[in-house]
């Protein structure tokens, strides 16, 4: 399952992509301008946009180059899909960072098939990017071998804190929410509430000490990695 942001101000055209996208077994969430697209894309993690370009308020374009420009957004793919089919058009989307460009109106199967493979190079690299030897100062987070080093010793930590510190850690100054992360985590816990990850926290900052300080709480929302905490 893949969380998918919908930029869109046309109400038929949300409902459209909403109803299609979830019966793929994505989760969906729908802002009308690109304010609000914005706002969600800093509260939530997403891991695609569908963005139109003519919006109430910022464009699709402006909206695309404020996420290519932010080093948390900056990796989302973004499929532009809109009215404005000139070939200039096409070039400057794509030129501003857009990975595809769907005109208006389009074939929804097309759509959904250019979404799959836009997920799948997605998911690729961050499998990629899941493997990388990560360190942070005197802290080194190592996935193949599962470890967690502080200093020249070992941290005895459990693979759901393992999992959770290299996931911040590889996406440093995002906040996640509680929820958020469990999902991300695949936790499996049989009994998941808003406070599960809480735990883990506490845990996981009581081990890593000197450095528990690099995960930071956010008030409201849940957690982020910051390396100047």
């Amino acid at each position: 399952m893949s969380r998918i942001l919908v930029i869109e101000d046309e109400s038929d055209i949300q409902t459209l992509l909403r109803f299609n996208l979830e019966r793929e077994g994505h989760t969906v969430m729908v802002a009308g301008n690109g304010n609000d697209g914005l706002h969600e894309l800093r509260r939530h993690p997403f891991d695609l946009v569908l963005l139109d370009l003519m919006l109430p308020d910022r464009d699709g374009l402006e909206v695309c180059r404020i996420m290519r420009a932010d080093s948390g957004l900056s990796a989302i793919p973004i499929i532009m899909v809109t009215a404005k089919g000139e070939e200039s058009d096409v070039v400057l989307g794509l030129g501003l960072g857009a990975d595809d460009y769907v005109t208006k109106p389009f074939r929804i199967k097309e759509l959904l098939a250019r979404i799959k493979v836009r997920l799948s190079r997605h998911r690729d690299e961050e499998s990629s990017a899941q493997r990388k030897r990560l360190q942070i100062d005197k802290l080194v987070i190592d996935p193949i071998r599962h470890q967690v080093i502080v200093g020249e010793e070992i941290a005895p930590v459990t693979l759901t804190e393992f999992k959770l510190l290299h996931f911040l850690a590889s996406h440093p100054g995002i906040a996640y929410g509680r929820y958020d992360l469990l999902d991300r985590l695949g936790d499996g816990e049989a009994v998941v509430t808003d406070r599960t990850i809480d735990v883990h926290v506490r845990n996981l900052r009581s081990k890593i000490r000197p450095y528990d300080h690099y995960i930071e709480t956010v008030r409201g929302v849940g957690y982020r990695f910051t390396e100047t905490g």
